[in-house]
């Protein structure tokens, strides 16, 4: 049997554009992704309590983002770290979304490791400029979330940029956060369900130890490249295939949802698409 001529171009050429598709994809849209958190001791007034989470923006603009956002109706709207990036020459796109934001839901905003790199000034100003615009900025603090004659506790937790380790450096690498470091910046959390906003996610045995029944994280940027069996490839701890890359996991009767991050500052994606992440807290 003769073999086509054109067979193998054919299929290289259906490689290539494969190739150029999922790069397209990684890199140009934006996903929902959606979980279902169910937690024990949950008030009956929050079962189906709808958290959007945004997070590594680094001032990326989206068609059609906000629009995003309002299908999915969500009760309220966490955001966790580094929607700015430190280099950044303003943070026009980030202000204006956080507006526009604000205005439809509750809206609340953590500092990730981009926002804590500016100066002291640079820094009061965007936390300034977001609560002008309706947006809570919750420093190291507790909110209630409060629905019917219940209410939840929401915290946002931040700490020193040393914990966020290069392994490779060994002025860094032996910084470990502890439960007991969460407890001294938080205190003992309070009676009833705990939600923790907190921008690194490499944590999670403290935050789960401290008492987080859900942890919310970013920072990892889905390791930018996935690798289908493996995960995500790259870590900002510059360590492969970092354990919490993205996605939902479970330690200690704790969950953690870690967010892939809607930016790419740390170079181009692949099999990793961004995505507004949508938590449905169920009882």
């Amino acid at each position: 049997m003769r073999k086509s001529l054109f067979a193998v171009p054919l299929t290289v050429l259906f490689l290539i554009l494969l190739v150029f598709f999922l790069f397209w994809h990684s890199n140009s849209t934006v996903g929902i992704t959606k979980y279902k958190v169910k937690i024990e001791d949950l008030p009956g007034e929050f079962n189906n309590y709808k958290i959007v989470q945004l997070s590594d923006l680094h001032s990326r603009e989206w068609d059609g983002f906000v629009g995003k956002i309002r299908k999915q109706s969500p009760d309220i709207v966490v955001m966790t770290g580094d929607m700015i990036s430190t280099d950044d020459e303003n943070f026009d796109v980030f202000l204006s979304y956080a507006e526009e934001i604000a205005k439809e839901f509750t809206t609340y905003f953590i500092v990730g490791n981009h926002e804590q790199a500016l100066h002291r000034a640079d820094l009061a100003e965007l936390t300034k400029k977001l609560a002008d615009r309706g947006v809570y900025v919750i420093d190291n603090s507790r909110v209630r979330l409060e629905k019917g004659d219940s209410h939840i506790n929401l915290y946002g937790l931040w700490f020193n940029l040393r914990f966020y380790r290069d392994v490779n450096d060994s002025s860094t690498s032996d910084y470990i956060l502890s439960v007991e470091n969460v407890e001294e910046i938080l205190g003992k959390p309070k009676k009833g369900v705990n939600i923790l906003l907190t921008h690194n996610p490499v944590y999670f045995d403290a935050y789960a130890k401290w008492g987080a029944d859900l942890t919310l994280s970013g920072h990892m940027h889905g390791g930018m490249i996935y690798v289908p069996f493996k995960g995500g490839l790259f870590s900002p701890e510059k360590e492969y295939y970092p354990e919490y890359d993205g996605g939902y996991y479970e330690k200690q009767g704790s969950a953690l949802v870690v967010s892939r991050g809607l930016g790419e500052h740390a170079g181009f994606r692949l099999l990793n698409q961004p995505e507004i992440v949508v938590i449905t807290l169920k009882k």
